[in-house]
């Protein structure tokens, strides 16, 4: 039951231009999402999910110890370097995160799987004591690729993240 729910969750990242102007899709033309694929996909949403919350706890299991950030033309070295040297720092100073317009496709090819993800995203800055009013939110769009091995354990984990983002 919970992979049929997966898939009908799954079916308007995946929906062609065709679909949006016919009927809705019916069981013989929903995509089938595999278990890896969904197990992607949970990856993918669970690092989402940390940063709205504005708090990165739990999120490096989620890349190899090895992985690779790239972000808006800049190398930031491993996920835990870029944690702790700017994402950590930076969602200090936001009073809120969120993404709106996602979209994502997922491939799985053996042990590895490449996605691509669309969105767009709203930041609240805190008020800082100079500030004489919460300054306006920043909104962009924003795109991320990644590509993710499974490892040893079976668990998914990004190897390489790169995302950039414009107004």
């Amino acid at each position: 039951m919970r992979r049929f729910l997966v898939a009908l969750l799954a079916v308007p990242a995946f929906a062609a231009p065709a679909f949006a102007q016919t009927a809705a899709p019916t069981a013989a033309t929903t995509p089938l999402v595999s278990a890896d694929e969904a197990a992607v996909r949970a990856v993918l949403k669970q690092y989402q999910q940390a940063v709205q919350k504005l708090d990165t706890t739990g999120t490096t299991r989620l890349f190899a110890a090895n992985s690779v950030v790239l972000e808006s033309g800049s190398r930031e070295g491993t996920y835990a370097h870029y944690r702790d040297h700017h994402l950590g720092p930076e969602l200090k100073e936001f009073s809120s995160f969120t993404y709106s317009d996602y979209k994502a496709d997922v491939t799985v090819d053996g042990p590895y799987a490449f996605a691509t993800e669309s969105y767009t995203y709203t930041i609240g800055l805190k008020k800082g004591p100079k500030d004489a009013a919460t300054p306006a939110p920043i909104k962009r769009r924003g795109v991320a690729t990644s590509v993710l091995r499974k490892n040893a354990a079976g668990q998914w984990q990004f190897v390489s993240n790169h995302n950039s983002a414009r107004k």
